[in-house]
Order: structure tokens, then sequence, then C-alpha cells
């Protein structure tokens, strides 16, 4: 045998016995791996960490990525929502959605044993909370993993999860008071952002490039208190062009005149024409109203806008319908027909997707601007980024909101901004600085960050593959990651051990199997069961949750829309529920179930 062949499977063993957690519980063999460095000095492979983690950790999450992308594209009903209205797309969205967060919650869980005893992993903010561009309230959140969700041993978890409450429910117990908790207990927390799904429309519509999974691990939890999806402008440039402006006595920010943001791009390179500076940012007529003034400012400037219809340097197509975190990995300056063209992203986007570029930034070069927003698309970016930043709880407020919108705000304008406000005030978003960086997300002055990305579908901003069928139930799955030291691109070939059939039920949540009429009754119940349905349940429908007390959630029916769970459904979800109640209430003892409304 060859060394070099030797090396392979030497390296084939070590990721193996690495995943074989996540490997073991979705039963999938890893028959290769290959690995290219993006960024940084390459080193041999596990002789260096580019993280603040070490190398068997990594390789969890790298394989977390690469799983959720897989089970997700399998088993997520890709391309089911292709010509359906709002509501059959809308539900096509949600069961991708299930999937996606199934795949990476139970991921997450079987890779926190493998955490040393006195850590945890904590989700701060997540995607899927809030209705998006088109969609309408009543749609219900979308099956995701968002705030306070706790991945670690035991008695961590338990400790954790009771501080968690406390911050959700108790006024006095603030921030500070959960982080000096934290630090007394010697404990700790690697804080999460995370959107399980990027790009759900596309995916649920079968396009053929975009949808995959991004997770951000830190080495301290983000300083926000309460479940929380808003929307954030945003603007990323090269750092050549932030200290180019500074040098100059431009102050940068998402506020800054887009003739002065060209002015120091041209200062930074003044080879690149403006025509040959591309500006992505989300597009389509329901955005007109929020970023239609921005277009006209770049437009005016000899902007080129980015289309569908550019071409990317790997050959792809962008689009613009969705996907503001992808994009940031093209930032930056690149040869083209002899000459030098700019990548730059502006415009504004989710705010999990926001923090997530925003902390990606220092890794690249780059400088994230980050301004709050409201989440209504009715008022214009330049008149957005003054609206949070309003005080609330002054008695001029509506007469000082209606000079920021240029209207007369009657009393319901009025209390519908106001919520916004405090909502994203008591959930810990910095709202009175001109400028938001990831930096101030954190309580510590130096924070570190792992970025995951598992691509579903190929992505036009990288050039990275979707995952691709190799025949014989093995498929080959690409995931990045990206740490301060370093950059890789690892691409895994994964065989099924079970048949897709079987398979389907390894990757489907236990409450989906169940109200899609397995025999839940004859099924044998096993502890683990409790813990699992616990999770389902605040993947699934968490606006009907509440924690009324420690290690209690009490489910709320009438709380749960009929465009997140069929009512058909609900009523197999509480059949359910109460079931296992009743045979195994030691088990179950955290499940209350509220009663209706007036019964």
């Amino acid at each position: 045998m060859t060394s070099s062949a030797q090396e392979t499977r030497d390296l084939i063993a070590q990721w193996a016995f690495d995943a074989r957690p996540i490997l073991g519980r979705f039963h999938i063999w890893l028959e290769n791996v290959e690995i290219t460095w993006m960024r940084g000095e390459p080193a041999k492979e596990f002789t260096s960490d580019i993280s603040f983690m070490d190398g068997a950790m990594e390789r969890l999450f790298a394989v977390t990525g690469a799983v959720t992308a897989l089970g997700t594209r399998l088993f997520g009903r890709y391309g089911a929502g292709k010509g359906l209205d709002k509501a059959g797309l809308n539900q096509a969205k949600k069961d991708a959605d299930a999937i996606s967060a199934y795949a990476m919650s139970e991921s997450l869980w079987y890779l926190s044993r493998q955490l040393p005893e006195n850590h945890a992993i904590m989700v701060c903010i997540g995607e899927g909370l809030m209705p998006k561009a088109g969609e309408t309230p009543e749609m219900g959140s979308n099956p995701q993993l968002g705030f306070g969700r706790v991945y670690a041993r035991p008695a961590v978890a338990r400790w954790l999860d009771r501080r968690v409450v406390l911050l959700i429910n108790d006024s006095a117990y603030g921030w500070e008071e959960f982080y000096r908790d934290i630090k007394a207990a010697g404990i700790t927390v690697w804080g999460a952002a995370i959107d399980t799904l990027e790009n759900t429309s596309r995916f649920s519509k079968g396009a053929a490039t975009g949808p995959m999974t991004v997770l951000h691990l830190f080495d301290q939890p983000l300083a926000i208190t309460r479940p929380y999806e808003g929307y954030m402008g945003n603007l990323f440039l090269p750092r050549a062009v932030a200290e180019r402006a500074a040098a100059e006595s431009i102050l940068l920010s998402f506020h800054t005149p887009r003739e002065l943001v060209l002015k120091a791009v041209r200062l930074a390179y003044p080879d690149i024409a403006p025509e040959r500076v591309h500006v992505w940012t989300l597009g389509g007529k329901s955005r007109e109203a929020r970023l239609g003034d921005l277009w006209g400012e770049w437009s005016a400037l000899g902007v080129h806008l980015v289309d569908d219809s550019f071409m990317l340097p790997s050959g792809i197509p962008a689009f613009s319908e969705s996907g503001t975190y992808a994009p940031t990995y093209h930032i930056g300056p690149y040869e083209r027909d002899g000459a030098r063209h700019l990548f730059l992203c502006d415009g504004y986007a989710a705010s999990a997707e926001a923090i997530q570029a925003a902390s990606l930034a220092p890794m690249l070069d780059l400088v994230a601007y980050v301004c709050p927003f409201t989440s209504t698309f009715e008022v214009s970016s330049r008149r957005e980024r003054l609206v949070m930043g309003l005080d609330s709880g002054a008695g001029d407020f509506p007469a000082r909101l209606g000079e920021v919108l240029g209207r007369a705000v009657d009393a319901e304008a009025a209390a519908r901004f106001r919520a916004m406000i405090e909502e994203a005030r008591q959930a810990g978003i910095p709202l009175h600085k001109p400028s938001v960086g990831a930096d101030d997300f954190f309580p510590e002055k130096k924070w570190d960050v792992l970025a995951v990305s598992g691509y579903m579908c190929p992505d036009p901003y990288s050039g990275a593959p979707g995952v691709e069928e190799a025949g014989d139930g093995r498929y080959r799955v690409t995931v990045r990651l990206a740490g301060s030291r370093g950059d890789k691109r690892i691409t895994f070939t994964l065989r099924l051990m079970e048949t897709l059939e079987q398979s389907w039920l390894v990757f489907n949540p236990l409450l989906s199997r169940f109200m899609g009429g397995e025999d839940y009754e004859r099924r044998p119940v096993k502890i683990s069961d409790s813990g699992r349905i616990r999770n389902e349940l605040q993947t699934l429908c968490s606006e009907a949750l509440e924690f009324p007390q420690q290690d209690h959630i009490r489910v709320h029916f009438d709380r749960i829309p009929p465009e997140v769970i069929p009512p058909a459904s609900q009523a197999k979800l509480l059949e359910i529920l109460r079931w296992y109640k009743k045979h195994h209430p030691i088990w179950f003892y955290w499940l209350d179930i509220a009663a209706p409304r007036g019964g």
C-alpha cells in the first residue's frame, strides 16, 4: 500500500472515530473525506485547529453540517412547493424546515456528549420565528432552533435551562445576573446563531442553487435575553475601504450616503470604475418600499446592482430573492476579462443572518456596518435606520415617530412601532448606536467563532457544490468550515446504511412520524423519547409553548396556527401527548397541556 493510500485510510478512520456519535445516530457510513484549504496556512490534518475548540469538536460540527444538508436534501420534500399557492408553498417550507431543524438538533444533542463536562451549547439567535417578505403573520413561525435551546451533559443542561427560564420569565433577572451566574458556576457556554435552512423558499420551489444550512459557534454566549428575530440594515465593505475612509476622515456606517461610500471605494481601488462595482442587495417587488431609495442612490452613481442574470466567477448566476449570508464570502475585488471588479453587499438581512455575516466579516478581512430595522416593509431604508433609535417611552414618541416616517402617525401605528422597539430592547439588541458590530453582542472584549456551512444545492458565491448522488446509496456532501486561523472546504462521501424508506424514519421527528400515521402505541417506548419529544415541541411549535416553572413546558393548542400544524394533525398531536402523559407520567412529568380558552 502506498504512503498516500495509507494516509487517506488514516484520515477517514480518524474522522469516522471522532464523528461516530452523529454517524451512528443517523445510520451513516463515512467512506471518504477530501479537504481543500480556502484560507490560512495549510496544515496536515489533525496537527492544528482553526478555531477556539479542539480538532475533534471541529470535526463533529463539520459532520453536523453535512448530515443536516444531506437529510434535508433527501427527505425535506425538495421542490414540493413548486407551482402551489401561498398556503401550499408555506406548508412545504415548514416540512423542509422541520427536517433540517430536527437533523441539526439531534446532531447537536449527540455531539454535546463529547463536550467537556462543564461546557454547554446555547442557541442565542435563530431563524424562522418571523414571517419574511411576501409572507403573512398568520402563517406562524417555521420549525427552528431558537433562543434558549441548550445542548450539554444532563446536569449542566438542567442547571442552564433553569437560568434561561429565569431570563424569559423574571424581569429582575437580566443579562448581567445570567452571565454572573455562569461565571460563578464555572460553566463555559458556547453561543450559537443558527439558520438550519437558508433559502427555504428556493428549496421548496426546487431552485437549482442556494439552499444551505448555517451554524455559527462562539466561545461565549451572545448578550441576547429573549427569543428575537427582526431585520437589520447591513453594509459590508473590504477592510481596505474602511481604512482608506478613516484616513480621509470619511465616517462610514449604514447611515453614510452611498456617494461617500463610493468615494472611499474609489480611493481604495482607483482602478475600479463605478460600472465595475457590483452591489448585491435583496431584490423583488416586496422590497421596493424598503430598498427602492437605496437602489436609486447606487444607480445614480453609475454602480451596477446585481440581479439574477449576473454571472459570478463560479460560473453560476447570482440570485437576490433571498440569501444574505452566502454573498459575504464573495465580497472584495476579483479579476474578470483582464479588469478588476469589486463585489459589495448592502441593504438588510434577517437578524440571525446579519449577526452571522457580521461575525464572519473579520475572518474575511471585511468590515460590517449593521443597523437595527423594524419588522415592517412600509418604511424606506433611509427612514428605517432612524426608527429603532427612538425612545419608545417618551411622551412625544408619536410626534417624533411621525417626523422620522414623514407622515402623521395615529395611536394604532404608534403602538405598533413602540412594540417593535420594545421587543428589540428587551432582547438586548443595541438600539442607540449609530453603527452596530458583532462586538456589541459579546460580553468579552475578545471573541472567536467557528462558522459551518452545509450545502444542499450549489452555492453561486463560493462555487461549492451541493449534495451529489454517487450511486449505491452514497452521496457527496460539501461543508465549509471557517475559523479565525483557517478556512476549509470539506467534501464527505457518505453512505446510507438503510434503505431510503428506513432512512426517512431515521431523519424524521417522532411527532411528525406519529402525526403521519405511525402506531405510537405499539412502538417500544424508551426514556429518551421524553427528551426527544420535548425538543421536538420546541422546534415544531415554539409560539405555543409556555415555561410556567422550572423543568415544565405547557402546550397551548389554541396558539398553534393551522398554517403551522393543520387542525387534523393538531388533534392527533393532542392525542399523542395525552397518551404519553397517561402511560408514562414519570418520564413526562415536565409536560402540561393547557385547557383551551373558555374551557
